[in-house]
């Protein structure tokens, strides 16, 4: 049973990795459109919406990333 907890782990982090990477790319994509550019003219900032899909990408990909390591070493 040990080797199938560890399995849905490591399915589990990939998930995040993948998850966060995604949320990465739409997260940049957000960032250089049009509405972007306007409240960065305006604001000096991207919009909230691209900001936090760039936040939550990068904890949801190391997440992923330190449950993989996790998951390796106790192989």
């Amino acid at each position: 049973m040990g080797c199938r907890v560890e399995g849905m782990n490591q399915m589990l982090s990939i998930a995040l990795l993948v998850g966060g990477i995604v949320l990465i790319i739409f997260g940049i994509s957000a960032a250089d459109s049009f509405s972007s550019d306007i409240s960065n003219f305006f604001t000096g900032s991207p919009t909230d919406k691209a900001i936090w899909m760039l936040v939550v990408g990068v904890i949801l990909a190391v997440a992923g990333i330190s449950g993989m390591v996790v998951t390796q070493k106790r192989l």
